[in-house]
């Protein structure tokens, strides 16, 4: 199986070239610079629920290459500020923000989402994360930590990919799980945490046939590919990737993992 740091570094080492660009273009219905489930469609719904404008200031936790945070900039009018714990893709992003003249709105810094957040109490509008709670740990506490920086009534909205919602075999999860470090929960967790953490939950979606159907465009985007990404990736990681892609449509398509979509106020007054 394919480490954390082999499957983000191989994808973000090359994320900008014409190769990476053309899979994207054939995986999703509109390239934006994601890496993950996400789509434009699902992502112009997601900025809805954040409700950010001119005056706002939003951290994307997570944020890969950037792409999708640049994207909210532009259509919102909004600061962004991005992090991520792979340098590779801050660098991706910040090259982006200079590129597209968002510079003065857009900073992208390394930082590992899991640890506190380098910012003040209440001094963002908004938050948003996508598909990476699955990474952390001790999620209650990361939730704590976002209300803290977020102001009473600011927005949260974030996904979570890998609710258990069916039997899953172990040799199943261990290809799910192949990316890195991933922590699966059932559903209603997130919501009782987030209550703890001092969050309102005012919406919630299933996302999953998303993930099946992007999963599946990804893979056979991929396979297409194949000389030219065994050469960059080398044989593991290539192999490692298409084998935890091919799993993950399988596990969505027949609803034993769901991906969730929420839309949070900060309250605060169970943090």
């Amino acid at each position: 199986m394919t480490d954390l740091t082999d499957y983000y570094g191989a994808g973000y080492s090359e994320f900008a070239s014409d190769l990476y660009a053309r899979i994207r273009a054939q995986a999703f219905d509109e390239d934006i610079g994601q890496h993950s489930w996400l789509t434009a469609a699902e992502h112009d719904e997601l900025i809805e629920w954040l409700d950010v404008n001119a005056g706002s200031r939003l951290l994307d936790v997570a944020c890969g290459s950037g792409g999708p945070t640049l994207r909210i900039a532009r259509l919102s009018g909004c600061r962004v500020h991005g992090i991520d714990i792979e340098a590779g893709a801050v660098r991706v992003a910040a090259r982006q923000a200079e590129a597209a003249g968002l510079a003065e709105r857009a900073r992208f810094d390394t930082h590992d989402a899991a640890e506190r957040l380098p910012f003040g109490d209440d001094e963002l509008d908004a938050l948003i994360c996508i598909d990476a709670v699955t990474h952390f740990p001790r999620r209650e506490r990361v939730f704590r930590d976002w209300a803290r920086v977020l102001r009473p009534g600011g927005r949260l909205v974030f996904t979570d990919a890998v609710t258990v919602t069916g039997v899953i075999s172990a040799a199943e999860m261990a290809v799910r799980a192949s990316i890195g470090s991933l922590f699966f929960g059932p559903p209603g967790l997130d919501a009782e945490l987030l209550d703890a953490a001092g969050f309102d939950v005012d919406r919630v979606e299933d996302h999953t046939e998303n993930m099946a159907s992007t999963a599946d465009r990804r893979c056979v985007a991929r396979a297409a590919h194949e000389a030219d990404l065994r050469r960059i990736e080398g044989d593991a990681t290539f192999e490692g990737q298409q084998e935890f892609l091919a799993m993950a449509a399988k596990l969505a398509a027949k609803r034993r993992l769901s991906r969730f979509a929420f839309r949070c106020v900060c309250r605060r007054s169970g943090g």
